[in-house]
C-alpha cells in the first residue's frame, strides 16, 4: 500500500514537472533574445526550483545543507571547479538553486535533444561535450571552463561521471581536478545522499530528507589532478559512509568477516 502511495505522488511530480517544464523553457528561449550570461541563467534555472520544492510538497523530499561555513569561503576563494556525489537527478535540479554563483555544468551533448528542457539549457553558458572525441573533449572544457570561470561563473563536474547506485562508489575520473590545476581553480567537493529519496535512473520519489555536505575547498597550486582527485575521492566517499551508514552496512559487514577471520 505504501508502494502504491508513493507510485501515485511520484506520478503526480511528474506531470507536475511536464505541466512547468514546457511553458518555462519557451519564456527562456524567448527571453535568451533579449538576454544572455548570468541574467539569463537565473531566469532559466528558476525552473529548477519549481521542480525540487515540487518534489518538496508533492513526494516528500527535504533537504538540509552542512557546513554552510565552507559554501561561504567558497564563495570568496575565487575560481572554483565543484566535485559532487552523483546519485539521482536531484542534485542536477538542486545545486543550481543552492549554490551562490552560476554553474557551468560540463555534460553529454545529447542532453539537448531533450524537448524543450534540453533547449533551454542549450541557450546558457554550459559545456556539452562529445564523449566519443576524447582530445577534443578535453580542449572544449579546458577552454570554456576557463572563460566561464573568469565571468564569476563556478565549474560543476560529476568526477564519477554517472549516476551511482546507493551505496556504490564509480571510478573517479580526473578531469574536474585536471581542469582545476590548468587554471588555477579550487576544488569544492560534496557528499550528498539524494539516492535514498530519488534513487538512481528512476522517477519513484520517496519521502526523506537529502543531506548535502559541503567540503572544504582544497587549492590545486602546486598539485598532481591525480593526487587531488585521491584527496576529493577519500572525503566524499567517508562522508557517505557517514551521512547515509545504512546503505554501506554490506561493507561494513564484510570488514568485520575479513577481521574476524584473520
Amino acid at each position: 500500500m505504501q508502494k502504491l502511495f508513493w507510485s501515485l505522488r511520484s506520478a503526480l511530480f511528474v506531470l507536475w514537472m511536464a505541466a512547468t517544464v514546457i511553458p518555462w523553457a519557451i519564456f527562456s528561449l524567448i527571453a535568451s533574445i533579449f538576454m544572455r550570461g548570468t541574467p539569463l541563467y537565473w531566469f532559466t534555472t528558476y525552473w529548477l526550483r519549481i521542480a525540487i520544492y515540487g518534489a518538496r510538497f508533492i513526494c516528500g523530499v527535504r533537504w538540509r545543507i552542512i557546513g554552510k561555513d565552507k559554501l561561504e569561503a567558497a564563495d570568496t576563494g575565487g575560481p572554483m571547479v565543484v566535485l559532487p556525489k552523483h546519485q539521482s537527478t536531484w542534485e542536477t535540479f538542486a545545486f543550481p538553486q543552492l549554490m551562490p554563483h552560476p554553474l557551468a555544468y560540463v555534460f553529454k551533448r545529447e542532453l539537448l535533444m531533450i524537448p524543450f528542457f534540453g533547449w533551454a539549457m542549450g541557450r546558457l553558458d554550459m559545456v556539452h561535450i562529445d564523449r566519443s572525441k576524447h582530445a577534443e573533449s578535453w580542449s572544449r572544457v579546458a577552454e570554456q571552463g576557463q572563460r566561464f570561470m573568469s565571468q564569476g561563473n563556478w565549474v560543476i563536474m560529476f568526477p564519477e561521471g554517472t549516476r551511482i547506485q546507493r551505496g556504490m562508489r564509480g571510478k573517479y575520473k580526473g578531469g574536474g581536478t585536471r581542469l582545476a590545476v590548468t587554471t588555477g581553480a579550487s576544488v569544492l567537493p560534496i557528499a550528498v545522499t539524494s539516492a535514498r529519496c530519488w534513487p538512481r535512473k528512476s522517477f519513484m520519489l520517496r519521502p526523506g530528507v537529502v543531506d548535502i555536505s559541503i567540503g572544504k575547498p582544497i587549492s590545486s597550486i602546486g598539485r598532481e589532478p591525480d593526487d587531488l582527485m585521491r584527496e576529493v575521492e577519500t572525503w566524499i566517499e567517508a562522508e557517505m559512509r557517514r551521512l547515509d551508514p545504512e546503505a554501506y552496512m554490506s561493507d561494513a559487514k564484510a570488514r568485520a568477516a575479513s577481521t574476524q577471520s584473520t
